[in-house]
């Protein structure tokens, strides 16, 4: 029997994948979110417990395109009641039949921009953030979502979907520092530039948030990696 006849050692199809430059970029974007889970897990949220502000809460779309990964916006149209014009996660306001905020974030963005609920893995909490102008208290979610996505907005409250590289939103370059007022007080802020947009306000204070936690994931893979 010639050797082309031979069947092909189990062990030879692993070292095949092992050489797979699509399989190595699999499994390290398993092992990013794996990482980025344990470490949203882990954490103490701190709640705001403030029973006269309104309860929302707002997912942050996490999605996989060509080996990169994104983040999902919206931009907010006119007909809102609130925050006008603004870029924001999709989220809203509690309903007194919600469950739980997290319901409420999947539930929203649900109604929003067209994402099943069945089709959001949540990976974790951030911390609860008072709005300085309106009186909210947000709890956001992340989560992941499949791609490609045949997203559906809500035309009352959708103006736009943006679709932002978290490696971009990592420059340095795109972090800005100003001032907004606060009860009349000046107090510092930042924001986040994107093409010809901002992110700002308690989105950008959200954002920030979930990039020190989303480096702190990459820097311990790479020390795994690299004892």
């Amino acid at each position: 029997m010639s050797d082309k006849n031979q069947p092909v050692p189990p062990i030879a199809f692993v070292f095949l994948f092992l050489n797979c430059p699509e399989f190595i970029l699999s499994v390290t974007l398993f092992v990013m979110i794996s990482e980025l889970k344990r470490l949203l897990a882990k954490r103490n949220v701190a709640h705001v417990t403030n029973t006269d502000r309104i309860a929302a809460a707002i997912l942050a779309p996490i999605f996989i395109k060509n080996g990169e990964y994104y983040l999902v916006f919206t931009r907010r149209t006119q007909h809102v009641s609130t925050h006008k014009g603004q870029i924001s996660f999709p989220g809203g306001v509690r309903d007194k039949t919600d469950p739980s905020l997290q319901y409420t974030a999947l539930r929203e963005t649900c109604e929003e921009i067209g994402v099943e609920i069945n089709d959001i893995e949540v990976l974790g909490e951030l911390d609860d953030f008072p709005t300085h102008v309106s009186y909210f208290v947000i709890s956001p979610f992340i989560g992941l979502i499949p791609w490609p996505y045949s997203f559906k907005i809500s035309e009352q409250e959708t103006a736009e979907i943006l679709q932002v590289p978290i490696s971009g939103l990592l420059d340095e370059k795109t972090l800005g520092h100003g001032n907004e007022i606060v009860e009349d007080d000046l107090v510092p802020s930042f924001f986040f530039n994107h093409e010809d947009s901002i992110i700002w306000g308690a989105t950008a204070r959200i954002l920030k948030q979930f990039l020190e936690i989303w480096q702190l994931a990459a820097e311990n893979i790479k020390q795994h990696r690299n004892p």
